[in-house]
């Protein structure tokens, strides 16, 4: 057994027995909790990653606490308005939010926000994480990461690369490109994937360095030319496509990852049902089959496996936005 395997079959048997520990969590739950219908906050526009995530989870969740579990748009400011609406809501496990690493490790170092993510929000799970990859239009010019980095330092080019707001893994990507190309990019915001997506097929945005599961589609149809893919491996969905840290950018490497948070002093007998209903949620079939489908990794865990993701990421990204400089724009 490789220790690769071996780390997947540990994960495996971790998510089946956590998943075994929901009827346990459910009965240290609060009586009749949940009482109602679950708003289930999503930062981003519908069509991206995150909106799929939270509808794949929303509608396995929903069958397993006998409630509905609706999945609201609350986009704006790059996760911002969001996850203010989570701060604000009552802690009693009735509203959720879907987090990006961006929302909890990237935002809170660039730019004040109006709550405190370490006190304000209260980790319960991470769900999934997904790589990024460098998508063009498919009349575009570009056939190659290098010519992006070339382009981006001809005089008079002006070099457009599609964001999705200030902290996001997108956005990071783009500047920490350009910073270790040397090369002019200009930032063009959108509030989620799905819109920008429509800009770079019709080529009015030359490139985005965005989540997989988001051009996957796109890709298959013909609307996007996938160009490289920032991992430290190459992609299972698509072996041949060049690893932009393995082609001459070895510090170009991406992860992006969405967990679940509520309100800042849920009870913590709340937090843990929660935890134990997002893993048995994804050790199901159903998640585990539309996960892979759409190039997205299960992670699943407890409570301090995700703050210790948190905390890792916070400082990892930390370190490159003062190596660079980086600002929100």
């Amino acid at each position: 057994m490789t220790q690769h395997t071996g780390r997947g079959l540990l994960r495996r048997l971790a998510l089946v027995a956590l998943a075994a520990c929901a009827p346990l969590a459910a009965r240290a739950a609060e009586p009749g909790f949940p009482a109602r219908e679950i708003r289930f906050l999503n930062p981003f526009a519908p069509g991206g990653t995150s909106d799929l995530i939270g509808r794949i989870l929303a509608e396995q969740l929903g069958k397993q606490i006998g409630q509905n579990v609706i999945v609201e748009n609350r986009t704006g400011a790059g996760g911002v308005v969001a996850t203010q609406e989570l701060a604000r809501s009552a802690p009693d496990g009735h509203t959720l939010l879907l987090a990006s690493m961006g929302i909890l490790t990237i935002t809170p170092q660039m730019q004040s926000l109006p709550y405190d993510v370490q006190k304000d929000l209260v980790p319960v799970a991470n769900i999934a994480s997904v790589y990024n990859i460098l998508v063009t239009g498919p009349r575009s010019e570009i056939r190659s990461w290098q010519d992006v980095a070339r382009l981006g330092k001809e005089r008079g080019r002006n070099l457009s690369c599609a964001t999705v707001g200030a902290g996001s893994s997108q956005q990071l990507s783009c500047i920490l490109f350009a910073a270790l190309t040397g090369s002019q990019i200009t930032q063009v915001p959108y509030r989620g994937g799905a819109p920008a997506i429509l800009d770079i097929s019709s080529g009015r945005v030359d490139v985005m360095f965005g989540n997989m599961p988001e051009f996957i589609g796109q890709i298959r149809d013909g609307g996007l030319r996938a160009v490289a893919y920032g991992a430290q491996a190459a992609s299972p969905l698509m072996p041949e496509l060049p690893v932009i840290s393995k082609d001459g950018l070895p510090g170009f490497v991406i992860p992006s990852w969405f967990g679940v948070v509520v309100p800042g002093g849920t009870p913590q007998a709340i937090v843990d049902r929660w935890n134990a209903e997002l893993n048995r949620a994804l050790a199901s079939p159903e998640v585990q089959r539309r996960f892979t489908e759409n190039g997205l990794m299960r992670i699943g865990g407890t409570r301090d496996d995700f703050q210790r993701h948190i905390e890792a990421d916070r400082a990892r990204w930390g370190a490159i936005i003062r190596e660079h400089n980086i600002r929100a724009e």
